[in-house]
């Protein structure tokens, strides 16, 4: 009966697509409302008072820089895979999804938007698929680096339990990693159809090329613990203005925990989720949980602000003409223009 009711609402949610945004708007919705249930909503706003706007814009601007070094790294990693793309293309493609992640339940969303649009510009299907699969894993390695980093730098004020399962995880995820990259290299194609095998034999070619290669692997890996550890400088930075005075080591540990569960996809961006995950780890290190949340909400509007206007970006550079276009303009009107004509007489 359980297991039916399941199926039915899954077909339910696949053929209303809307429906399931809807769920997640009001999950979001419902977190938010639990927080607020326990803490005074006042003095969250009057702490968000707190910001000066000039702080409001410098981290936006910060945010936004950050996730250009994170282009960089996705667009090294999917030429190094075969792609062809330009910095133009690449900014256009991932501002795009990073737009997107506005309206979908995870970043993840976000990157098969980017993937699909590098797909539709004529690259190969292997080397976007394996690039951004490869850009997402260096992410979350690096999350995972400045975890360690944090928790090592923290022993005293996180608790043994949280050490043991903080342990655990990473043992599995290391075990998950280390089988599956080798049934990748190693699956048998020839057992399998035409269409898979040649999707197989694309994906093979285009880690061979990135393993010929590893030092632009380790370098897309510094870029990333670039971009992640300025985001976290970032949301230190609003807290030191919100009186929220925290240990950098501190933000090193929990910053990271709270993006990855924020991946969970019962709420619209992660919201509610993100500043709950927050307040919980950052309890140890006494962090008042009003703050917490205020600190969080404002990274939240950072977040928001970043999209609309990487959004609008990509909307400006899918109108202009192509750089191809712009010579062909400047040739023709450097034939037409007087000093060519009086040159040519």
């Amino acid at each position: 009966m359980t297991v039916t009711l399941l199926l039915t609402l899954k077909k339910a949610l696949a053929r209303h697509p809307w429906l399931v945004a809807m769920l997640r708007v009001c999950g979001s919705i419902l977190a938010l409302f639990v927080l607020f249930r326990f803490l005074p909503l006042a003095e969250v706003w009057s702490t968000l008072r707190r910001l000066p706007p000039h702080l409001w814009l410098l981290v936006i601007a910060g945010y936004l820089g950050a996730h250009l070094i994170a282009l960089n790294k996705w667009r090294m990693l999917v030429n190094l895979a075969g792609a062809r793309l330009t910095f133009r293309q690449s900014v256009r493609f991932y501002f795009s999804g990073l737009f997107s992640t506005l309206f979908l339940p995870s970043i993840v969303g976000g990157d098969v938007v980017r993937g699909a649009l590098a797909l539709r510009s004529g690259q190969g299907r292997a080397a976007v698929f394996l690039g951004g699969l490869l850009d997402r894993i260096l992410d979350f390695a690096a999350l995972a680096l400045l975890i360690i980093l944090g928790a090592v730098l923290v022993p005293g004020a996180l608790p043994l339990e949280a050490r043991r399962v903080f342990v655990i995880s990473g043992i599995v995820l290391a075990v998950l990693l280390a089988l599956l990259l080798p049934a990748i290299l190693w699956f048998p194609a020839r057992k399998t159809s035409f269409s898979l095998r040649r999707r197989v034999i694309r994906l093979r070619r285009a880690a061979r090329s990135m393993r010929r290669k590893p030092q632009n692997v380790a370098a897309a890996l510094c870029l990333g613990l670039m971009a992640q550890g300025s985001f976290i400088w970032l949301t230190s930075r609003v807290a030191g203005a919100t009186g929220l005075h925290l240990l950098f080591r501190a933000w090193l540990f929990a910053w990271p925990l709270a993006k990855f569960s924020a991946l969970i996809p019962i709420t619209q961006g992660g919201i509610g989720v993100r500043e709950a995950a927050l307040v919980v780890l950052l309890v140890p290190f006494g962090a008042p949980p009003v703050k917490t949340v205020a600190v969080g909400l404002a990274w939240e509007a950072v977040i928001i602000s970043g999209g609309l206007i990487a959004g609008l970006v990509a909307f400006l550079l899918g109108r202009l003409p192509a750089s191809r276009n712009i010579a062909a303009h400047i040739e023709v009107g450097a034939e037409n223009s007087p000093s060519s004509k009086l040159s040519s007489s």
